[in-house]
């Protein structure tokens, strides 16, 4: 009897250690830049909290474009921790609208999720071209 008791135990345990998983939770999916002007690196921090039971490793951010650069922790996101994903878009050369993302990897519940930066790149102003010269008036001797 006391065996099948422990192995009852035994196997209850493995059943809830299966079970135990983390989740991440970003504080947003989506964020607008809105209007930005062309040349310096736009950027934004997607916070995330691990709200599931089990430690969580983020393998891997794949950005749709090299336009775009995700930066992350490898270190472990325990439960209740916190973490973030510092996403660049480089708009120099690239006026207009634009959508892009990054899918996020893990062992998590939710394995695969996908973020999201869109905006509009304005042109840089022309710089100004420089006054013209006024010739020196020649002095009469």
């Amino acid at each position: 009897m006391k065996k099948l008791l422990s192995t009852i135990a035994v196997v209850f345990a493995f059943v809830a250690s299966i079970q135990a998983q983390g989740v991440l939770k970003f504080n947003k999916e989506v964020h607008e830049f809105g209007k930005i002007t062309e040349g310096p690196l736009a950027t934004y921090n997607f916070e995330v909290t691990n709200t599931g039971t089990a430690p969580v490793v983020i393998s891997n951010a794949m950005a749709s474009c090299g336009c775009t650069t995700p930066e992350w922790s490898k270190d472990a996101i325990m439960p209740g921790g916190k973490s973030v994903i510092k996403v660049g878009y480089n708009t120099s050369g690239r006026p207009g609208a634009f959508t892009k993302t990054i899918t996020v990897t893990s062992n998590a519940e939710n394995a695969t999720v996908i973020l999201t930066i869109k905006g509009e790149v304005t042109s840089a102003p022309a710089p100004a071209a420089p006054a013209a010269a006024t010739p020196n008036a020649k002095k009469k001797s």
